[in-house]
Order: C-alpha cells, then sequence, then structure tokens
C-alpha cells in the first residue's frame, strides 16, 4: 500500500462556528456543519475592492443559514457580498447559492455542466424513476430492497439545494478573474463532477482546491445510471497529471474539507498510486468472477449502508471501468442479469505483490 505523503497543515486552530480566520491576504476561512460522517466543509471569503466573493455556499439547510447570516453581520468589514462562486454543483457547495445571490442580487458563477445537471436534479421528482435507473443497480448486483429504498430517495436533491439562479456566469478552464489586487486562473478537473473549477492565483501562490485536491480523504469518484458506461476515474487520473503540469508543487492549498495545507504535488502523486493500488486489488480479486457489489469489500472494509454504499458502488465500477478500458478485465451478465467482472490475466493474483492494494476506510466526499 503506497503510504501518504508528509503534509504541512500551517494552521493549529479551526474557525469557530459563525466565525472566520485569515489564511491569506484578502481570504478569510470558514466552517458550515454537514449531517453526515463528513461533518464539515470549508467556504471562503475573497476580498475585493467593492465587497467579498463567497467560495462555496453550505449545504442548504436552517442551521446553515442561520450560521451564513453572523458571518454577514459580523465578518464582512462593512462591504457587501458581490458575487457567488461554486467549485461544483454537489448539495454541501450550492445548497446556499440560490438564497446568497438573490439576497444580495449578485451573479452566481459556475461552469456550465455542473450548472446544468444540478438544474436538472433541481427538476427532478419523487416519480422519476427510469427504468435505466433501476437495470443500472441491477446489473452491478443489488435486489428489490435496495431498489424500494432507492425510489423514496429520487428527487431528495431538492430537499438540501436551494432555487438556483435563472442566469449564471460561465467559467472555463484557462480563464482569469481579477478580485481585488490578485488575478486567479479557473483550473478545471473531471471525474468528481461535470467540470469541477478550482481557483489559483500566481501572486498569493494560493490554490482553493475545493474538492479536487484533498488532503486526508478521497474524493469520491463514481459511475452513476445517467451515464452508466462512464469511465470517470480516467479523467480524474489525467486532471491530476494536468494539475502537477501546470500548478507549482507548494502552494497553499485551500481545500472544501479538512485544513489548509502545502505540499499540492505530493498529495496529487499519492492519490494516482492511491486509485493505482486500488484497480491492482480489484484485479487480483476479479480471477474470479465478481459482481461490484460483491467486490465492495475489496475497496472498503467498513460497513457501507444508505447513501455511502450507494457512492462506494459508483466508486468500485469507475475502477472497473478503468481496468476494463485498459483491457486488465471483461465483463458479461450472467444468468441472473448482474454484471461479472473476470481479469483477463488469471496469473495476476500469484505476481501482484502481496498488500499492496488499499483498503478505504475514510470518509467519501460527496
Amino acid at each position: 500500500m503506497t503510504p501518504p505523503p508528509e503534509l504541512d497543515y500551517p494552521f493549529s486552530e479551526l474557525p469557530e462556528p459563525g466565525s472566520v480566520i485569515d489564511v491569506a491576504p484578502g481570504i478569510k476561512w470558514l466552517r458550515m456543519p454537514l449531517p453526515m460522517a463528513l461533518d464539515h466543509i470549508n467556504l471562503y471569503l475573497v476580498e475585493d475592492h467593492d465587497g467579498w466573493w463567497v467560495i462555496d455556499t453550505g449545504i442548504g439547510l436552517q442551521d446553515t443559514r442561520d450560521l451564513w447570516q453572523k458571518i454577514l453581520e459580523n465578518e464582512l468589514e462593512g462591504k457587501p457580498v458581490k458575487a457567488v462562486l461554486c467549485t461544483h454543483m454537489h448539495p454541501d457547495h450550492i445548497g446556499q447559492a440560490g438564497w446568497l445571490c438573490d439576497s444580495w442580487r449578485v451573479p452566481l458563477y459556475m461552469s456550465a455542466p455542473d450548472y446544468y445537471q444540478a438544474c436538472t436534479y433541481l427538476a427532478t421528482k419523487s416519480s422519476d424513476m427510469k427504468w435505466t435507473t433501476e437495470e443500472f443497480f441491477r446489473r452491478a448486483g443489488l435486489g428489490d430492497d435496495f431498489i424500494d429504498k432507492l425510489k423514496n430517495r429520487i428527487g431528495s436533491f431538492g430537499s438540501i439545494v436551494g432555487q438556483l439562479p435563472g442566469a449564471f456566469r460561465r467559467l472555463t478552464d484557462g480563464l482569469y478573474i481579477t478580485i481585488g489586487d490578485h488575478r486567479w486562473r479557473v483550473v478545471t478537473g473531471y471525474g468528481h463532477s461535470p467540470e469541477h473549477a478550482c481557483l489559483y492565483s500566481e501572486s498569493l501562490n494560493v490554490l482553493i482546491s475545493g474538492d479536487q485536491v484533498i488532503p486526508r480523504i478521497t474524493s469520491n469518484i463514481s459511475v452513476g445510471p445517467g451515464e452508466p458506461e462512464a469511465n470517470p476515474l480516467r479523467a480524474w487520473l489525467e486532471s491530476h497529471q494536468k494539475f502537477i503540469d501546470l500548478l507549482p508543487p507548494d502552494p497553499l492549498v485551500l481545500p472544501s474539507h479538512n485544513t489548509p495545507f502545502y505540499g499540492l504535488h505530493a498529495r496529487l502523486h499519492y492519490l494516482v498510486a492511491h486509485h493505482e493500488d486500488h484497480m491492482l486489488a480489484l484485479e487480483e480479486a476479479c480471477v474470479v468472477p465478481q459482481t461490484p457489489v460483491q467486490l465492495l469489500p475489496v475497496l472498503f472494509k467498513r460497513e457501507l449502508k444508505g447513501d455511502q454504499l450507494h457512492m462506494a458502488l459508483g466508486e468500485c465500477i469507475a475502477h472497473l471501468h478503468l481496468l476494463m478500458q485498459r483491457g486488465a478485465v471483461a465483463r458479461e451478465i450472467g444468468e441472473d442479469g448482474h454484471y461479472y467482472f473476470k481479469s483477463i490475466d488469471e496469473s495476476i493474483a500469484i505476481r501482484a505483490r502481496p498488500g499492496t492494494h488499499a483498503l478505504d476506510d475514510a470518509p467519501i466526499v460527496v
């Protein structure tokens, strides 16, 4: 198993609820609670000459909004909110975006694929269970109990995400945004969301990384029923190489979870090795044909329930799809209607070094 790198964490204290910590010139760090195993999200305020840019917004629940009210009243130094920028479309990042934009009558900045996917999810009703969704999970090895529970969850996106503004300003790779005296370059990544937007300031040597780079946990890279043959892990690994090639090794990284850190390149190299270890473990396990559900214990040693089962299954399938694309495993449909994955090279279990694969016991990032 690839050992994690030694990273430098420059801040020993965490922001108290409803308060901020200054982490760089003109940048404030705040945290909001999340009602899940991963119990927080980091948000940031970036100062402009005439106001503040809000970077990500927290989940769409009342306790988050109450904490925002304290921040808005006490931490803006007499300046208004000028813009809201969301790194991607997951609920903990966009949940309060509509409320903030409407309250201050300010624009929303997002990538187009993430904005439109969020709008699609918000428009999905509880009765919108498609046959393609049911087929996806049955192919993965799940049965009636899971499908019945899933039907009750369809359309739940809107319960934790407020309605988004009817207009947005598009973030694209390589776009520059000037905030105060500093230019920020948009650097996009793929695999965790349709088009995740990070921000890098060369003058500050600061990267606001969202979920693209997190220091202690790994972002969820999933195949889902909306695009059942997707290969997001390939895009994720290619994005990591792009960040290594484009960015310096030592910016201050401001992630959406855990704490700010130094050691960007070391973390990116580790994440690539981490997923390669997972794929080796799956290839070893598939010497005997297995469904994705049967393969979950290869990657996750903890018990998986509810949303964690859903995300872990999507991540397992993502690894299997990249192995298929590399020609390392093949897939067939069994008589029971499930997909079975089998290693092409049956000697892999003999040749692989014992203990090379990683078992993941960290919270899954949504």
